[in-house]
């Protein structure tokens, strides 16, 4: 019988557990060797990213053109599995050229450290007392990462909130801390820790967890495009994309795919430069159910008559630090974007946002989404069925005009050819 149960599995090396995990999924010699080939990395490198290594897993890499932010031009590296987002970016940021591009800002960069405070006897005296030592509190934070605060950065404020729970009230105590061009989560993780046993000691309780907060409302990235009418389609065209935001408006059915469609280009991107994207995306669904579920994006008619595209996100994310230091393409895919900061690439991740959910909702206004993931899934299913070069692009041609896109008929296609 096969076990999972493997005593020192981490302490082989990479080539030794790919053994292992091929004996027990009986893995082809072919099958091993793809997820051992490591293209520009190597297998030191890949297990200090992660644990239990045995290769690599790759995405396609592609580029979206046209962005232009801010009167700057932008290519956009975005890895991603998913047909038709790269060419969607793209397509929506010429359209947004033609009114200048997308204009975008930020807020200074400010992390939420957390520490639980439990098993507290009076919660208003606690609190009171943490309040009235919160300069000796932040001093000590500041003493934690002298180099952040060299660079302007470090422990901004202190706030204290009292959280009613079944168990009695607990105290949440916020360290915010201006992280500059990181993520921020080793430092102010580091500085939450640190801070821990005063609060013990001004509140009488227990520190329990002390940890960042993924919900980055301090750290928000804005950004804006006009998109002329007559890039879009005319007049028709500007009222149903409104009308189609509108139905996420008011139908969370609709505004979890609403929002879904801005996360593929904000992800795909964070994927490529090596961000640590399922911080940004609980962060984004999170703020956008903060009332109740909305859409991050909203839609509205200038006095021109042009379709005006706003989204407000929070985005936490860094140039420096983490993986960004040690995976090689993610190095390259940074220096392809161009930012110079942690904000700008937070403004430029919020553009792509909001390009990526105008192509969308276009698309489903006017065409149907489905005209242009056909097309791509047609290729799909020729190069499953066996196609190759020339034959790829005859074959998913034909099932195209037959809208019969199946893989039997392109079986029978790759035969006739």
């Amino acid at each position: 019988m096969k076990k999972s149960s493997i005593p020192g599995f981490y302490k082989l090396s990479p080539e030794e557990r790919l053994s292992i995990v091929k004996n027990f999924a009986g893995l082809t010699d072919e099958e091993a060797r793809l997820l051992s080939d490591t293209g520009s990395l190597d297998m030191d490198t890949l297990n200090i990213i992660i644990e239990n290594v045995i290769g690599v897993m790759g995405l396609p890499l592609g580029i979206a053109t046209n962005f232009k932010i801010n009167g700057r031009d932008y290519l956009i590296p975005m890895a991603i599995e998913e047909s038709s987002v790269v060419a969607a970016a793209s397509n929506a940021a010429k359209m947004a050229r033609v009114k200048g591009g997308f204009y975008t800002e930020s807020t200074d960069p400010i992390m939420i450290g957390q520490v639980q405070l439990v098993d507290i006897q009076n919660a208003n005296d606690a609190k009171e007392r943490i309040i009235q030592n919160k300069d000796r509190i932040l001093d000590l934070a500041k003493e934690q990462d002298p180099v952040l605060v060299k660079f302007g950065g470090g422990p901004r404020d202190l706030k204290v909130k009292i959280i009613d729970t079944e168990q009695g009230p607990m105290l949440r105590i916020h360290l915010l801390v201006d992280v500059r061009d990181a993520m921020g989560a080793n430092a102010v993780n580091t500085m939450a820790e640190a801070i821990a046993p005063v609060l013990e000691e001004l509140s009488g309780g227990r520190a329990l967890l002390r940890i960042i907060s993924n919900l980055a409302v301090h750290r928000m990235a804005k950004a804006r495009a006009v998109f002329a009418k007559e890039a879009i389609g005319g007049k028709d065209a500007v009222d149903d994309v409104i009308k189609a935001y509108l139905f996420a408006l008011n139908d969370i059915y609709r505004c979890a795919t609403h929002n879904k469609g801005i996360m593929n280009g904000i992800v795909a991107v964070a994927i490529a430069t090596g961000q640590d994207h399922r911080a940004i995306e609980a962060g984004a669904h999170t703020y956008a159910a903060m009332e109740h579920y909305k859409p991050l994006t909203r839609y509205y008619k200038n006095k021109e008559g042009d379709l005006v595209g706003e989204i407000e996100i929070p985005m936490a994310v860094g140039t420096v630090g983490g993986a960004t230091k040690v995976h090689p393409a993610f190095k390259v895919c940074q220096k392809i974007l161009g930012v110079k900061s942690a904000k700008e690439m937070g403004e430029v991740f919020a553009a792509v946002g909001l390009a990526q959910n105008f192509a969308a909702l276009r698309a489903l206004a006017t065409e149907g989404i489905q005209k242009g993931h056909m097309s791509l899934h047609a290729r799909n299913i020729a190069v499953m069925a066996g196609a190759k070069g020339e034959q790829i692009e005859a074959v998913a041609k034909k099932m195209i005009e037959e809208k019969n896109i199946r893989m039997h008929r392109a079986q029978e296609l790759l035969k006739e050819l």
